[in-house]
């Protein structure tokens, strides 16, 4: 691990100390605002009784099967139109303007044509995760060094070639930082989705503590949210690290 990369638990740890300190010494009354201490006997109930790990396993899945679904389409599509001119002045407008719905408008449309049931949740998480890598992958496709391709073709380099060993390169480390993004907005879809009828999932989680007026519970799942999305944003980090090894860039070392 990088030296200094547990630096980044202080700020949280010391908030997490100074709230539970106010607490005990009677400055503040927690009720709506649980110490660490009772977040802590709440998570250690809801895992004994191994609701916990079903929400968080349900939550799990569904961002994984909507990410897998939401990248390849945007990334495929961003690739067709930044290869095709007619491709992207026939789509691309289309594609726009879809962008600029909002994601709740989505929800009752996708109920009504695939069901309250997984189809409609994976299809929401997929299309919040969509849209961010097809802009973030066709704004690089479109901002490659037109210089670099006349390279290529001077080098005898066919259009598939040039495409393979100039414009991916070029343009990875944007498709990677896209994929970032559209995982984060995957994981703030996920809750919309569980919000459409589900049983199982953090964000069913959420609502049972909102409607049970249980704000530590709202704030575990919250918790729980924020180690996924972490976790998941460094696995994906760590897989793409192999994929810019080429790259010759400064970095801040702590």
């Amino acid at each position: 691990m990088r030296r200094g990369a547990w630096l980044g638990l202080l700020i949280p740890l010391v908030l997490a100390v100074a709230w539970e300190l106010a607490v005990r010494h009677g400055l503040a009354s927690g009720r709506l605002m649980p110490p660490p201490s009772r977040l802590a006997q709440t998570a250690r109930a809801l895992s004994r009784s191994g609701e916990l790990q079903m929400h968080v396993l349900a939550t799990t899945q569904r961002v994984c099967v909507g990410f897998a679904i939401g990248a390849a389409a945007g990334t495929v599509l961003a690739m067709l139109n930044g290869a095709s001119g007619l491709a992207l002045r026939l789509l691309d407008p289309s594609v726009q303007a879809l962008r600029a719905i909002p994601s709740i408008a989505w929800v009752p449309l996708f109920i009504l044509w695939l069901g309250i049931f997984e189809t409609s949740k994976l299809a929401l998480i997929a299309l919040g995760v969509f849209f961010p890598v097809y802009l973030g992958l066709l704004t690089a496709i479109q901002s490659v060094d037109r210089k670099l391709i006349e390279v290529g073709r001077v080098f005898g380099l066919s259009r598939t070639e040039i495409a393979l060993r100039v414009t991916w390169p070029a343009v990875m480390p944007a498709w990677i930082a896209a994929l970032r993004t559209g995982l984060g907005l995957g994981f703030m879809f996920v809750v919309a989705a569980e919000l459409m009828g589900a049983s199982e999932g953090l964000g069913y989680l959420l609502l049972d503590g909102q409607q049970m007026g249980r704000a530590d519970t709202i704030l575990v799942a919250m918790i729980v949210f924020a180690v996924l999305g972490k976790t998941a944003d460094s696995l994906l980090v760590a897989a793409s690290r192999p994929m810019l090894r080429w790259q010759d860039t400064h970095r801040l070392r702590l």
